[in-house]
Order: structure tokens, then sequence, then C-alpha cells
């Protein structure tokens, strides 16, 4: 019987069981593992970490991605930062009104072995005309990105260590400020407000993102393997608020299939429990 474990806090694992071990590979950024089991399918860790897996992927994609086209569907060009898995990428490519997608991710083998091992996230990206896929340093990449070039960033990234520790900077947010146009959308991965690790980094990130955006949120979706399952998302604009200038009748005229998003739902993720408002709002 194999087991793969995570740590999640000094005195909290979690652990799930696999059948086998398709592929590991170390590359010059990270640790790829890919392990095929019966609960979640198959699944991926970098660096000892869950990514992605075949049956619960569906909710990290829809959330960090259909909140922002139902606050301003006339979205139309994106850029993706990470996302190496293609799931992002591939919820974005299904509007129709989209007409360019870049997605800078620094690990080319993500992606290549995504593709052979987890179609359900990458397989039809790359094929897509729109599509722009560009193998380097998400942080360089937006450094040098031409002033307001994209309607909406998603920072589809690791947490702030290693390879995702640049991600997760002033000087990063400053410069998506930049390259996003007047009615610019950045949606950043926020970690989780349970375990003190996971909360510091999030209070980290909010405080440096409400010093550079006039619009600020943050919303709340539940991952059943990320550590404690309560993970967030921010939600960051030069002119939307998600909540007022929510476009719920426009997003389903698009007619889109999501097995977790819905605006019924969109409303209520803003809606976050006490501690994790004032955790927020705490500049400690």
């Amino acid at each position: 019987m194999n087991w793969y474990t995570e740590q999640w806090s000094d005195d909290c694992k979690f652990s799930l069981r696999y059948n086998k071990e398709l592929h590991s590979e170390q590359t010059p950024f990270q640790k790829i593992d890919f392990y095929e089991g019966e609960e979640f399918g198959t699944f991926f860790t970098l660096d000892g970490l869950m990514m992605v897996n075949e049956k619960d992927e569906f909710i990290y994609h829809d959330m960090i991605t259909h909140p922002a086209f139902a606050t301003n569907p006339d979205i139309k060009k994106v850029l993706v930062i990470g996302g190496g898995d293609g799931g992002t990428a591939r919820e974005v490519l299904r509007y129709p009104n989209v007409e360019k997608v870049v997605m800078a991710e620094i690990d080319e083998r993500v992606f290549r072995l995504c593709q052979e091992y987890l179609p359900v996230t990458a397989k039809g990206v790359e094929e897509d005309p729109r599509m722009e896929l560009r193998f380097e340093d998400g942080l360089a990449y937006v450094k040098n990105a031409p002033d307001a070039s994209f309607d909406l960033i998603l920072v589809d990234s690791t947490d702030p260590i290693s390879v995702g520790e640049g991600l997760f900077t002033t000087a990063f947010y400053k410069e998506c400020f930049r390259v996003l146009n007047d009615k610019g959308i950045l949606i950043n991965q926020h970690e989780s407000p349970y375990f003190a690790e996971y909360a510091e980094n999030m209070k980290k990130a909010h405080r440096k993102i409400r010093d550079i955006f006039p619009i600020t949120n943050v919303y709340q979706y539940h991952m059943p393997t990320y550590p404690s399952g309560h993970w967030l998302f921010g939600f960051a604009s030069k002119a939307f608020d998600p909540l007022k200038d929510l476009k719920a009748a426009e997003w389903e005229k698009f007619g889109l299939e999501t097995k977790y998003y819905n605006t019924d739902l969109h409303k209520g993720a803003f809606a976050l429990p006490s501690y994790v408002k004032e955790a927020l709002l705490s500049d400690e």
C-alpha cells in the first residue's frame, strides 16, 4: 500500500493512497511527481506539495477564472501567470469573446507532463489559435509587457516559496497594475486563512495589493486537497467591484456549464467568516 503524505502544519498531515507513481522528474526549477490513485484519480505534486488532481481540479479552475468574467464579460486579453497544468487557460478559452491568452509558465516540463498524464486540464490548450505559450519567468514577462496590454491577469501560482516566491512581492503586483488597462482585473492565489504559516502569507499578500489597487476584495472556495480545505483568491481591480458590478445575466448568456461556480455562489464567496475578515484588516 502506497501513501502520499503532505505536512499541512507541524501537527497535521494529509495522506492519500495511490496505486502507482507514473513519473518523477527533477527539473532546473522543481521536483515533479505524478501519481495514479482511486479517490482523486491522477494527481501531481511540485516539491512534495499537491497541485492538481482529476477529482477536484474543477473547483480551483472555476473559481480562479469565472468570477472575473462575471464582473466584466467583455474581457478580451488575458495573461495567466503560472498555470502550467493548463486548467486555467482551458477555462479562459471557453469564452468566445476572448481574443488572446498568454500563459507565462517558468517550467515547460509541468505543461508537457500534464499533456501526457493529466489531459483533463491540458488537452487542447496549445492547439487553440488564441493561445500563446511563453515558458519563462512570469515576473520577467510582466516587467517586459507594454503598459495597459491586458484586461485580466490570473496569477495561478504555487505557494510563495521556490519558483513562486517572486509572484507574491510588491514589485510584481505593481507591474501587474501597470500592464492592466484602466478596467483591468487581477486575480491572485491568496493562500489559506487557517494554518498559521498560510494565514501569514495571506495577510502579507493582501496588504501589498490593497496599497496598489483602488478596489480589493477576497473570496473563498473549498479545495479538499489543499491545506485545511479553506482557500482564497484575491480580486483586485482598477474599476470593477465584484459585487456591485456583477453582471449575472450577461455571464449566464455565455451558456457555460460549470461544476462549481455559479452567480449565486459568486455573491456568497465574498461573504467571509469573521476571523478571516479580521485577519485581512490587520496590519500586524
